[in-house]
């Protein structure tokens, strides 16, 4: 069983905030199935989001799906509104803090 979608953004933002960092929903999906997108980034850096998606192995673990270019950096927000109109339940997090990356390791429970 794993927790309600709310209740995992609530831990992450607080856990950000204790650290120091900034994090901010920019899309709020549905409460407790919604489908998590995280948008990394450290001080202004080019974020990348990552999402859960299924493994080779059958487990789930966090992918990346898309990367900020300094070349195109809108096609970063297309990204982000392309998959909010596929996916109305979606949640969309901005963590911004120094070495983000620790919140999308260690194993995904079910």
């Amino acid at each position: 069983m794993r927790l309600p979608t709310h209740i995992t953004v609530s831990g992450l933002i607080r856990q950000v905030q204790a650290e120091g960092g900034f994090a901010t929903v920019l899309a709020k999906g549905e409460r407790d199935a919604g489908t998590l997108v995280l948008i990394l980034t450290n001080r202004g850096s080019l974020s990348i989001a990552y999402e859960i998606a299924p493994q080779a192995d059958g487990t789930r673990g966090w992918s990346q799906a898309k990367a900020e270019t300094a070349d195109d950096p809108a096609a970063f927000g297309e990204y982000l509104n392309r998959r909010r109109h596929q996916d109305p339940d979606l949640w969309i997090v901005e963590l911004d803090v120094e070495n983000p990356e620790r919140f999308i390791a260690g194993p995904i429970e079910s």
